[in-house]
């Protein structure tokens, strides 16, 4: 089960602090739909992924504590595990039913926190959103909780040091919470790919059109 690292407190809010002020000063970061973040309780949030700025920048958006699932290629060195374990991550293995992640997810939502995920589940080369896996909706279906849809752009010109002198604009824009249909019994492979698939317009709805990749006529 997961277990809060009692570095994080420190580390996740100083973290958050620095990205905050280096996203003030070097980017242009707008954040839209600040009205549609439900201020406690359990969330699942779901958002398009397009570099690996994109937790931290979405972290500080939501303005509240939020917890990641992540991929566990990520927490095999000893080093980058640290800081993403303690930034409040915890690992998922993709492409296979994780069920050690499933009872996580549930447990962060059990506790009323944020819940952050890709339901990609790899960044996207070329900032189209691609097709989703069926996790996401696994996780929202076994806990009923809302779902908040994010869509991220920009974040792929953070990378190097170069980005710190062109402030790039970097938004993220929350749409309005949803809950996926209510289905009688354990999800068929059919309905879970269909609520993955709910997850993901309403994903691409928040994003501009020219970035919705898969779903640009289905949002």
């Amino acid at each position: 089960m997961y277990r809060e690292n009692r570095a994080m407190p420190w580390f996740y809010y100083v973290g958050g602090t620095i990205a905050r002020v280096l996203l003030t000063l070097f980017t242009r970061w707008r954040v839209n739909g600040k009205e549609n973040i439900p201020r406690e309780g359990p969330l699942l949030v779901a958002a398009n992924h397009i570099a690996t700025a994109d937790p931290p920048v979405l972290s500080v958006s939501l303005n509240r504590k939020v917890v990641f699932m992540a991929k566990e290629e990520l927490f095999r060195s000893r080093l980058k595990g640290y800081f993403v374990r303690n930034f409040g991550a915890f690992p998922v293995h993709r492409g296979r039913l994780d069920a050690r992640a499933l009872r996580q997810a549930d447990e962060m939502l059990a506790r009323g926190l944020a819940l952050a995920i890709f339901p990609e589940g790899t960044r996207s080369s070329n900032g189209q959103l691609q097709r989703a896996l069926p996790g996401s909706a696994l996780i929202a279906t076994r806990n009923c909780a809302p779902i908040l849809p994010a869509g991220i752009t920009g974040t792929e010109k953070i990378k190097g040091l170069a980005w710190l002198l062109r402030r790039h604009e970097i938004t993220v824009t929350f749409g309005q919470p949803f809950s996926l249909p209510s289905v009688n019994g354990r999800l068929t492979k059919a309905e879970l790919a269909e609520h993955a698939e709910l997850i993901m317009r309403r994903i691409a709805a928040v994003l501009p059109e020219s970035r919705r990749g898969a779903y640009q006529h289905d949002s």
